[in-house]
């Protein structure tokens, strides 16, 4: 069974972790340089967006 392809998109990934406040990592080490916790909140925050969404769009 292959990899599966993310869902974010890089520059929403980007915005997201602008956002968190870790985007300098990224940009010195790239995604695998941030720490487990940076990468809960970024899901934790693109799940909060998505619902969002979801209720605006009721």
């Amino acid at each position: 069974m292959g990899r599966r392809r993310g869902v974010m998109t890089e520059g929403f990934k980007e915005e997201l972790a602008k956002e968190l406040g870790f985007y300098d990592v990224v940009q010195r080490e790239g995604w695998g340089g941030i720490r487990a916790k940076d990468a809960g909140n970024m899901v934790k925050r693109a799940v909060e967006i998505a619902q969002q969404s979801l209720k605006n769009n009721r």
